[in-house]
């Protein structure tokens, strides 16, 4: 088994980092510079940057505020928000990003899923799936920061992405975020049950318990989460020291 990846999540409106519950902003963090590089520090896998406005104002990524958060870490970068083209692609990794997270442009059209894969290596393209329940079982992908419907099914649209080429999914609970009241498991695990590809599970951590919970029963091959580490309830230290004494490898330092 791979080691596990713990990934903070930058929520970006604006300069600052916010905290949504719902996908609605409704806390300001602080600014992203300073946090990106105390995660770093703490032993952050990864880390997921996402302006959660831009495709919503139909604006694209500040690059000049994602440069300076990505210049002091060195560890992957996944930028999502506002990327409607191949140009907006390199602008993200010529300013530090290392995987972009699709959402709202590639529901609209599928095909760009196909064009970023072929241009920049299905590594690099990560399928970004905000999604709310709507029957036992069911669940629609939105778009526009979780606030518009799409009319896709969550599971077809992921089985849709990585086929056109995504390398890895990016799989959301509306109703779980900002709620601490642990990850939809049925959402991911409809996920996990047949995707050739990683999937990283994001909304609803709770606690050490609720991450470890979702990698044994999810099972995900990466946990995103922010409440936890935004207000310093849990490090991330601490969330892989818990998981290690639970027998999921994680990398230490």
């Amino acid at each position: 088994m791979k080691n596990i990846r713990i990934i903070p999540a930058l929520h970006i409106k604006g300069p600052n980092v916010v905290k949504p519950v719902h996908t609605e902003a409704l806390r300001v963090i602080g600014e992203p510079q300073p946090l990106a590089e105390r995660y770093y520090q703490e032993g952050a896998d990864e880390l997921i940057y996402l302006d959660i406005v831009a495709s919503l104002y139909q604006r694209s990524l500040d690059f000049d505020l994602l440069r300076a958060v990505t210049a002091n870490i060195f560890i992957p970068v996944t930028v999502g928000g506002g990327i409607r083209t191949i140009q907006d692609i390199n602008h993200a990794l010529r300013s530090g990003a290392d995987k972009v997270a699709l959402n709202t442009y590639a529901t609209h059209r599928p095909e760009f899923i196909a064009e970023a894969a072929e241009e920049f290596g299905s590594q690099c393209i990560v399928l970004f799936i905000e999604a709310k329940q709507k029957s036992a079982g069911h669940y629609e992908a939105y778009t526009d920061g979780g606030r518009e419907p799409s009319g896709r099914e969550a599971g077809e649209w992921a089985r849709q992405g990585v086929e056109l080429g995504a390398g890895e999914i990016l799989i959301s609970s509306i109703d779980r975020d900002g709620t601490r009241r642990g990850f939809d498991l049925e959402l991911i695990q409809q996920i996990t049950s047949w995707a050739p590809v990683p999937v990283i599970g994001h909304g609803g951590a709770a606690d050490p318990d609720s991450v470890a919970t979702v990698i044994q029963e999810g099972p995900a091959d990466a946990v995103a989460a922010s409440s936890i580490f935004h207000y310093q309830e849990h490090s991330i230290g601490a969330v892989k020291e818990h998981l290690r004494q639970k027998g999921i490898p994680v990398r230490l330092i």
